[in-house]
């Protein structure tokens, strides 16, 4: 019995705007069927209930995805203030109803509290482990688990619209940040709750909004001119890790690379890792010794 085809080995990004209502793994599960790719792996989750930036690698550019994980993130949200709820957005259950009686100085005031270095403390309903479980799914089985408290940046808090009830921010934020949590809490310092009822990102890392493309394109695309019709939508892995000092080597010395040896060659940095590139074609990152040298930290193959 013949072996079945596994789907077609590519190499690349996708950015997808991911529509609402549906898991960040389903959605790539989805892009995976329509470009037939062997190998493929999201970024790190975006709430069923949000839209927006979900770059999701494929073949070698998988070993990149840590990368973006890392990376910053720009969103933004709408939050309803005088419901809270279990979840701090709109798929909770409601805990508490309250009269809106806040001024647009008031938020602006508290807001004040949620810029900079800020200390968050994971919502059971997150995509955070608990000894290998997602904490959401205990949260459905009401069960509740102690969660430490994480630092994070809020680079950019602004305030684009208020209307009573509903505000409109864009938040500039390190990885790991709960908007939701920014919600509930702003929600408990106004005294009358807060949830998110709309949440859209607008970037992840060096990948923004604008660049992104819907399933609905996909998918009418794919069906018109098969899975490699979409092949145009792929961008190059190495423009996750473009923060990192290039680095050219020379053929036969990349080989050695590639073997697992550190090697020595001109104009290496001092320090740090490297973006490591041999005629013309990027095949890893790279790390500066103490001695100098450079040594293979993770590779790619796409020969």
């Amino acid at each position: 019995m013949g072996r079945r085809n596994r789907g077609r080995n590519i190499h690349g990004i996708i950015v997808l705007d991911k529509p609402a209502g549906e898991s960040s793994n389903r959605s790539l599960q989805k892009v995976k069927r329509l470009l037939d790719a062997a190998k493929a792996g999201h970024t790190g989750s975006l709430d069923p209930l949000a839209t927006g930036v979900l770059p999701l690698c494929f073949g070698e550019a998988t070993k990149l995805s840590q990368f973006l994980l890392e990376a910053d993130k720009k969103y933004r949200a709408t939050i309803k203030l005088g419901v809270k709820t279990a979840s701090g957005d709109s798929q909770g259950e409601v805990l508490t109803r309250s009269e809106v009686n806040v001024t647009q100085e008031q938020v602006e005031n508290c807001l004040d509290a949620f810029r900079g270095e800020i200390t968050q403390v994971p919502s059971m309903y997150s995509a955070l482990k608990h000894k290998g479980v997602p904490l959401y799914k205990l949260a459905r089985k009401g069960q509740e688990v102690e969660r430490k408290e994480r630092t994070v940046n809020i680079s950019r808090l602004e305030l684009l619209d208020f209307r009573g009830d509903e505000i409109d921010l864009e938040v500039d934020c390190s990885k790991g940040t709960y908007i939701r949590s920014i919600a509930d809490d702003l929600g408990d310092m106004l005294g009358i709750g807060g949830h998110v009822i709309a949440l859209r990102r607008l970037a992840s890392g060096p990948f923004n909004v604008d660049e992104s493309v819907s399933l609905e394109t996909l998918q009418q695309e794919s069906d018109e001119g098969g899975p490699s019709a979409l092949d145009r939508y792929l961008q190059p892995a190495d423009i996750t890790v473009q923060a990192l000092e290039k680095v050219d080597l020379p053929s036969a010395t990349a080989d050695y690379v590639r073997q697992g040896q550190p090697v020595i060659a001109r104009g290496l940095p001092t320090e740090g890792k490297v973006r490591l590139y041999a005629d013309g074609e990027f095949f890893g990152i790279g790390k500066i010794l103490d001695d100098g040298r450079v040594a293979p930290v993770r590779l790619l193959n796409t020969r």
